[in-house]
């Protein structure tokens, strides 16, 4: 093959496993691409599951889940749900990103990365845990993983941003 025809070579014309028109990638962004996509299917099972259960709840009317002492407990576990799906399509949206923008640099890739996992665990899991233990009205210490949560989302969201409109 001549210059001009490599350079226009895919992994989808060569025999690798990516869509059309995606550059062949390395194992670092394999990696990455596959953590990203499992994390983001298997939390978007666990959390739409887990607002099936709640709506369970709702509908055989549980007074421990519908009493207005329980009210703290119903928002933050709403939140666990809607924050824990958001966040599984996030990464699933950062897996394709990752795909998009091959040129992206591996050490803020490895960053935004590392944030994006820490905000999908600790965003819901400080949710659940502030609604799971409730004190006199107010969420328990759980929910203090929240503001850390949110911290990495934004390192996530800035690093990736940053980054996706110097290589798109």
């Amino acid at each position: 093959m001549n210059e001009a025809q490599t350079e226009g070579v895919t992994a989808s014309n060569v025999g690798g496993n990516s869509a059309a028109g995606v550059p062949c990638e390395d194992g670092k962004l394999r990696a990455i691409r596959s953590k990203h996509l499992a994390l983001g299917w298997w939390s978007l099972l666990i959390f739409l599951s887990f607002g099936i259960v709640l709506e369970a709840l709702h509908g055989f009317k549980l007074g421990s889940y519908l009493n207005v002492s329980a009210a703290p407990r119903r928002l933050m576990w709403t939140l666990a749900h809607a924050h824990g799906t958001l966040l599984a399509l996030v990464h699933i949206a950062f897996a394709w990103t990752a795909g998009c923008a091959t040129a992206w640099p591996v050490g803020p890739r490895q960053i935004a990365s590392i944030c994006l996992s820490g905000a999908g665990v600790l965003l819901p899991a400080g949710f659940f845990l502030g609604g799971l233990f409730i004190k006199g009205g107010d969420p328990g210490f759980g929910v203090l993983l929240v503001p850390v949560g949110a911290l990495l989302l934004l390192i996530s969201v800035f690093v990736t941003a940053r980054h996706c409109r110097r290589v798109l």
